[in-house]
């Protein structure tokens, strides 16, 4: 990670920026870290790193597991993230169309949100029970590696889309000199069809193809992907199988959100 360094703007609170970072730490198969794996992970020394876990254990944000000397996420960040989710009314109204679809496909169908050269899961249905492909609310996907974070970022105004591309390509070139071509096929399929693919960038057993949401939430662009198991295409594309079905599915959203707000 090793983002937090000093900002020259003094509107800048560099110690809630160092907060943010050990919190971000975490992964699914990251779940208890120690304050030195912390401070590798952030850059930060062990005495800055000691404070901020002190601090974010009396708060709730962490827990301290005194078995593993080790940190986990505590249960204050999900009365922090409640509030959000609980807002974001479209959860609720897409879950039926989302189930439907994922049956259909036998695979998984979410809802995404940007969020620093990532997209993040809001929501999401399983249509099979696949151990090893098993997507849940708050996961994140690379931004360029994924279908879903190529049609947000294909989505975007051009002014976006320019400022995100510079800030991979200064802060995770990674993922431009691995993603890069598909990306530009990505806009290519964007411009021609509407939606962008995946062939296993992400998660190499799983196709994947991802619609955005036309109309903005609280000034976002969210996205719909579906996410299929190669297992389960049965020798047909993730084109064939879900493409047509997840644009339909997006049409489907759109009108009902019209009929909630007329003036939407």
């Amino acid at each position: 990670m090793k983002n937090t360094g000093t900002h020259s703007d003094p509107r800048f609170a560099t110690t809630v920026a160092h907060g943010m970072a050990v919190l971000q730490c975490f992964r699914m198969a990251e779940p208890a870290l120690s304050n030195k794996d912390l401070a590798e992970r952030t850059g930060l020394s062990k005495a800055t790193i000691s404070r901020l876990t002190y601090t974010l254990a009396l708060k709730g944000l962490l827990l301290y597991d005194g078995q593993l000397r080790r940190y986990r996420l505590g249960a204050g960040i999900l009365s922090l993230v409640h509030p959000m989710l609980s807002g974001i009314r479209l959860r609720q109204m897409a879950r039926p169309f989302m189930r439907a679809l994922a049956d259909r496909c036998e695979g998984s169908v979410s809802l995404g949100l940007y969020d620093n050269l990532h997209m993040v899961y809001l929501e999401t249905s399983r249509g099979h029970e696949a151990i090893g492909f098993r997507p849940d609310i708050g996961a994140r996907l690379p931004l360029l590696g994924s279908a879903m974070g190529r049609a947000w970022l294909a989505n975007a105004s051009s002014t976006m889309r320019k400022s995100v591309l510079q800030q991979i390509r200064s802060e995770d070139d990674w993922q431009m000199q691995t993603h890069g071509a598909a990306w530009r096929g990505a806009q290519r399929d964007w411009n021609n069809k509407g939606y962008c693919l995946s062939f296993g960038d992400w998660q190499a057993d799983v196709h994947a193809v991802a619609v955005a949401l036309p109309v903005p939430i609280f000034g976002e662009h969210l996205v719909f992907n579906c996410g299929v198991p190669v297992s389960r295409l049965k020798d047909k594309s993730i084109e064939d199988v879900a493409a047509g079905p997840l644009l339909a599915m997006v049409d489907d959203v759109v009108q009902c959100m019209q009929r909630e707000r007329p003036d939407a």
